[in-house]
């Protein structure tokens, strides 16, 4: 109601199931549990409005409209118009981004009603707009995709994520940062099943049976003269009858 403004529906939806979200995940380098991942959507109460005030507390300092080029204005080759700090739109912040930036909720057209229609925008840290998505459903699943790595929405920049920040998407998100390769080779990151390998009748082994125990000397003669003497006797029961 302060700024004349009604919520997307899925953002909607989403504060009315919760106030915010914020997840933080650590990795353990030398056992010792260093933070890493973080994913924050802020709560109402801290969607605070960009553009409108002035950045130090000092007398006619200069505001984010001051500081706004329009330079990028002409010829921006099909991209989405960018977001506008004065009166043209309404800017909220939607994630910090741990002071690399911000991702905010903007309202393109403002004046002289505001428009239902919203986008999400990543503004850097030197003022400039990149375009991220279209709805906020559409971002979540990109939050949520990409772990909440360190700068990971300078992926969406020309200039792309910092040496460091890379090392982490090649750690953990290897496909996202090798997008470009992936393009152009597309078997990179593709297991190949050999189904031959796979399902190949494999060779039995013959089992070998095992030979019964050698009997001493001693038990085989007996045996042969028990055996010996059967015989004998009867022979000699044959002959009587």
């Amino acid at each position: 109601q302060k700024n004349s403004c009604v919520l997307p529906e899925d953002l909607k939806n989403f504060y009315l199931m919760t106030d915010g979200f914020q997840m933080t995940w650590s990795v353990k380098t030398d056992d010792t549990p260093m933070p890493l991942g973080s994913m924050v959507i802020n709560s109402v109460s801290k969607l605070c409005r960009l553009g409108g005030s002035s950045m130090y507390s000092l007398p006619n300092a200069p505001t984010l409209a001051d500081l706004e080029d329009d330079t990028d204005e002409e010829g921006n080759g099909g991209k989405p118009e960018k977001p506008h700090f004065d009166s043209r739109s309404l800017i909220f912040e939607l994630d910090p981004c741990n002071g690399n930036g911000k991702v905010c909720l903007v309202y393109k057209h403002a004046e002289p009603v505001v428009s239902p229609d919203t986008e999400i925008w990543f503004l850097d840290r030197a003022l400039y707009w990149h375009f991220l998505t279209k709805t906020f459903t559409a971002y979540y699943r990109l939050l949520i995709t990409h772990l909440g790595l360190p700068q990971w929405q300078y992926a969406f920049t020309s200039y792309g994520v910092s040496p460091q920040a890379k090392q982490w998407f090649n750690m953990y998100k290897p496909i996202t940062i090798n997008t470009a390769l992936l393009s152009e080779e597309a078997d990179s990151f593709v297991n190949k099943l050999d189904p031959n390998k796979v399902f190949k009748s494999k060779n039995k082994t013959p089992v070998l049976k095992k030979k019964p125990p050698s009997q001493p000397p001693g038990s085989q003669k007996s045996h042969t003269s028990m055996t010996s003497a059967k015989a004998s006797s009867l022979a000699g029961n044959s002959s009587r009858k």
